[in-house]
């Protein structure tokens, strides 16, 4: 690829991709399409770490300002690349399967767009089958009824679509002319460009099929969480209004933070400010069994 993004080419992304190890985890026996790309940074004796989880255009990577930043301040802190599946409840199962791989009991989950959706889902999930995992959750731009989506009568069909046209698909919600005179939420849509290209026509058709086939939130099952924070933006954005309206709506004593900008991507654009509220969230379970991190309290 002849273009890269000045995320890309940003003294802080070399850091990153040099001293933060990629993991290939195979999951099933034959380890076809089943291998989860994870980066997991920070101090292994915290049993209860924040994992990330990307939206549909999202790799791991997306996430490695918060990797860098929490994990230098003693957080133990991971972001979760899935292979292909075509289903949430195929999700699910396979994230269920990575926690245990990981000797991972219980988390705190940080999801963006299509990942908040499948942290909300897994928080469901787990609660079915009784075994439940998340202590906590931080939903960014996120949502809990696919029903919205335009794509979802063609769903069935993205499997069959070339790699092209599910791009063209993806990409079509990136931009606006909104934050053309914002460079850093520009500079977020150009490396999310980057990202989507490497994504192979598998990873992109299951994506979306999960993310536009007809499935919502059961938020009755969420009642063992400890906490939901929801963050979103005040400027524009793919999913808008009524979306947000609605998330409240669905969990009426979450924590809010928003952010008065930072488009679609306010982890890349909006960096220290999703770092700060993601500390504010997780502070109140330091020196418990839920901590996310190894700091100590200190006490009077």
């Amino acid at each position: 690829m002849s273009f890269s993004s000045q995320i890309f080419r940003s003294p802080e992304y070399t850091s990153f991709r040099c001293n933060v190890p990629l993991k290939q985890i195979i999951l099933d026996d034959t380890g076809a399409n089943k291998g989860w790309r994870v980066y997991d940074t920070g101090p292994r004796s915290v049993e209860t770490p924040l994992v990330f989880l990307h939206a549909v255009s999202g790799r791991a990577e997306v996430f490695f300002k918060q990797l860098l930043t929490l994990s230098s301040k003693g957080y133990r802190v991971i972001s979760a690349e899935n292979p292909p599946y075509w289903s949430v409840t195929e999700w699910c199962e396979g994230f269920m399967q990575l926690l245990d791989h990981m000797d991972i009991k219980q988390v705190h989950l940080f999801g963006a767009s299509l990942g908040g959706f499948l942290a909300q889902k897994f928080v469901e999930f787990s609660t079915i089958v009784h075994q439940p995992r998340v202590v906590s959750l931080f939903l960014c731009n996120s949502f809990t009824d696919t029903s919205i989506f335009k794509y979802k009568d063609a769903a069935v069909l993205f499997w069959i679509l070339p790699a092209m046209v599910l791009r063209k698909m993806v990409l079509s919600n990136l931009s606006s002319r909104e934050t053309f005179y914002d460079t850093q939420i520009m500079d977020s849509i150009d490396f999310i460009v980057e990202l989507i290209e490497s994504l192979s026509q598998a990873d992109l058709a299951s994506r979306l099929t999960m993310n536009c086939l007809n499935s919502r939130v059961n938020t009755s099952l969420m009642r063992g969480l400890k906490s939901v924070t929801l963050m979103d933006v005040f400027d524009d954005y793919a999913l808008g209004s009524p979306i947000k309206e609605k998330i409240y709506q669905e969990y009426p004593d979450a924590k809010l933070a928003q952010l008065k900008s930072g488009g679609n991507f306010p982890y890349l654009s909006r960096s220290d400010e999703v770092n700060l509220h993601l500390q504010i969230h997780l502070r109140k379970y330091d020196g418990t069994p839920f901590s996310a991190s190894d700091n100590i309290p200190i006490t009077e």
